[in-house]
């Protein structure tokens, strides 16, 4: 059971995971895999727990006016923000911008360029869930690949990262080239406006709570599934898994049985889970991974309205 707990504090994060880390405004960042290996293009970045889920789980911290440069997956990409104040933008172009705080939830569309930046003025942390056991690669606008080997940084044709100051490319493979402008104008790109609607606020949850009774209040934002039970949610986005959120000062809810892979990450509070004779306290940030077809207690007992994230696949 331990090894299904990544805490936080233990993980060993990747301070150049991208090909863009050593560019003025990306490099002063680090990211985590928590569950699965995520996107990072960095061979060597360490994975906590890499049993397949059906998604990803990472995050990121990062520097005041740091953050990731415009990319695009073909994966869903969801952004939960646990502390500061971060930029998000998107477009060929970047032009189109929102400000998002601590407790906001984004669900980015996929074919399209987004990028990410600390707008607070400490260290920021954000956690991300990416779509499916394998994510897919990154896709770079040209601009950052051109920045990015100037520094002696660049991606290979297999879209591995290569340092051209230390290494050679392989005689087998060639750098990968920036895409054209034809094969630009392919991805899409939203008005701000239409962006609204794959964003959750966190001063708008409170509206939408549902009390599943014993202190516990359920806050269903992406899918319709929490545990056996169906309930209406907040970003209507077909990500392939479900995210909710469990809200209390002091609760319990007891025998839930989880038949999809699932995971808990703590957003404010300890909360305690039970697992047959097994208890563990899942600390803020702190992820655990639930076993499959085994009765599940969840608790909280605290002075404060704490938080707890909950990821199942759809």
């Amino acid at each position: 059971m331990t090894e299904r707990i990544a805490r936080f504090n233990e993980l060993t994060p990747s301070t150049l995971p991208f090909v863009e880390g050593r560019i003025e405004g990306h490099k002063e960042r680090k990211n985590y895999s928590i569950v699965g290996p995520g996107v990072a293009e960095d061979s060597q970045q360490s994975v906590k727990i890499s049993e397949p889920h059906g998604y990803n789980l990472g995050a990121v911290s990062a520097n005041p006016k740091n953050g990731s440069g415009l990319h695009s997956h073909t994966t869903a990409e969801v952004f939960l923000i646990y502390s500061g104040s971060w930029r998000f933008y998107w477009g060929a172009d970047g032009r189109n911008e929102i400000i998002l705080s601590k407790g906001d939830i984004i669900s980015m569309p996929t074919n399209m360029f987004r990028g990410f930046e600390n707008a607070g003025d400490e260290e920021g942390l954000i956690f991300v869930v990416l779509g499916n056991d394998d994510p897919g690669i990154i896709t770079w606008v040209p601009n950052v690949l051109i920045k990015a080997k100037e520094t002696g940084l660049a991606l290979l044709d297999d879209n591995s990262l290569i340092d051209l100051k230390e290494s050679e490319i392989p005689p087998n493979r060639k750098l990968l080239e920036p895409i054209t402008n034809e094969m630009l104008q392919k991805f899409d790109n939203y008005q701000i406006n239409e962006i609204e609607k794959f964003i959750c606020r966190f001063k708008n949850q409170t509206n939408h709570e549902i009390d599943l009774k014993n202190g516990i209040k359920l806050i269903q934002i992406i899918g319709g599934n929490f545990s056996s039970n169906k309930y209406d949610h907040l970003i209507n986005h077909n990500t392939g898994f479900n995210l909710s959120i469990l809200k209390a000062k002091k609760g319990l809810i007891e025998d839930l049985i989880f038949d999809k892979p699932t995971i808990l990450f703590s957003q404010k509070g300890t909360w305690k889970v039970k697992i047959e004779k097994d208890e563990f306290n899942i600390n803020s940030k702190d992820t655990f991974s639930l076993p499959l077809n085994t009765k599940v207690s969840i608790s909280i007992d605290n002075n404060e309205e704490c938080f707890l994230n909950c990821v199942s696949k759809a």
